[in-house]
């Protein structure tokens, strides 16, 4: 699988989607991307999160409140880097696509997904 998945990314999207890195902050080209359309996995293509649920963190990652689906997704107990967080991953493929922690927006789920801009692609409503 990992092969597969290498001859479709760029090296640094292989090193967050397969190897868990990231991507540094205020540097990912859909932090301030305002379309409206779908973000989805950029191995897999699977629909992970609406542009409707996307909100301004000011953490330096593109940050959503909800998920398209909770079945796309997998929540793993990350206890890397001294600290205990939870990994948000693909549940189609296991790519990382970051972190999501309970201090997001009130009056909608309370969450914020933190995703690295190189482990999605975007289609946008209007294609």
């Amino acid at each position: 699988m990992k092969e597969e998945i290498k001859s479709k990314l760029s090296p640094e999207q292989y090193r967050i989607l397969v190897e868990k890195g990231t991507e540094r902050p205020f540097t990912g080209k859909y932090l301030n991307n305002k379309e409206e359309g779908i973000y989805t996995c950029g191995a897999c293509d699977t629909p992970l999160f609406d542009s409707g649920t996307k909100f301004e963190s000011g953490s330096g990652w593109p940050s959503f409140y909800d998920v398209v689906d909770q079945g796309n997704v997998k929540l793993i107990k990350d206890s890397s880097h001294g600290m205990i967080r939870t990994e948000v991953v693909c549940a189609n493929c296991e790519g990382h696509l970051g972190h999501v922690f309970d201090d997001g927006p009130s009056g909608e789920t309370g969450l914020r997904y933190c995703i690295n801009s190189l482990s999605l692609d975007f289609k946008s409503k209007n294609d």
